[in-house]
């Protein structure tokens, strides 16, 4: 069984980790391989992908459209299978999100998206798109920004899905014949307030309005990602930020 991630970074290493635990031949993409260390994965440069991908290996990616041109003709017709990790930006401004929800075509930057994600399931290969939420997980997320006072106490909805959980998705999804694209999220969204002020409580920081910070999250978007955890036999598990992030504060110390 072979892996291929292209673009291996924070969700990647933990998928490249699974693959690993069951014995595959796992080979990752970075711009700088020097910097990447994961033990009993090949690490090679996006630019090696053409000569080294091999037929019938599974394909992660997750580089976004502002990445190396051409990434998709390099693997020719070599991969059975591969997943893409795009974003529940795609969605724009609709306020609750589930399969079924059409994409917001009114950016720039969401086009670009969307054609990544056309040209991943128009290849010659099984394909799978998962739509993440706001990823968080050991030293990501809002626990981490609330030590630097960077915070945001509005009332707009925000949903996330810690990393392993995703990472758990995509495993099952190299692995599964499932096609299509899916949002994909944990099974409770909260207000950005509400985040700030459960973190503040874990972390005994106390919450003001001159810590307040503008959030990269300006949506106000509810997302059910129930249909394609039922399709690849999922169970969460962090399915509530209220357990992920006291998971997460753990393991990052």
């Amino acid at each position: 069984m072979d892996l291929l991630i292209l673009g291996c970074g924070y969700t990647g290493r933990r998928v490249a980790a699974r693959f690993l635990a069951k014995g595959a031949r796992v080979t990752v993409t970075t711009r700088e391989p020097e910097r990447l260390n994961i033990a009993g994965a090949e690490v090679i440069r996006v630019d090696e992908v053409a000569a080294r991908v091999c037929r019938g290996v599974m394909v992660l990616h997750s580089i976004p459209p502002n990445g190396p041109a051409d990434l998709l003709s390099a693997l020719g017709r070599a991969p059975e299978r591969v997943v893409y990790l795009s974003s529940t930006a795609i969605y724009g401004s609709a306020g609750f999100v589930n399969e079924h929800t059409p994409v917001d075509l009114s950016s720039e930057r969401v086009r670009a998206r969307v054609e990544a994600e056309r040209e991943v399931m128009a290849g010659p290969w099984s394909s799978l798109v998962l739509r993440p939420a706001a990823i968080y997980g050991p030293g990501r997320g809002i626990q981490e920004s609330m030590r630097r006072g960077a915070y945001t106490l509005s009332d707009l909805y925000v949903s996330r899905i810690h990393v392993d959980d995703l990472a758990a998705h995509a495993e099952a999804g190299l692995l599964s014949t499932v096609t299509g694209a899916y949002p994909v999220a944990d099974e409770e969204p909260c207000t950005s307030r509400e985040m700030a002020e459960f973190c503040a409580g874990l972390l005994g920081v106390e919450l003001g309005p001159g810590h307040d910070a503008p959030s990269r999250f300006s949506s106000n978007r509810r997302v059910d990602g129930s249909a394609i955890r039922k399709l690849l036999g999922i169970e969460l598990r962090y399915p509530s930020y209220r357990v992920g992030v006291p998971a997460s504060l753990r393991m990052a110390e």
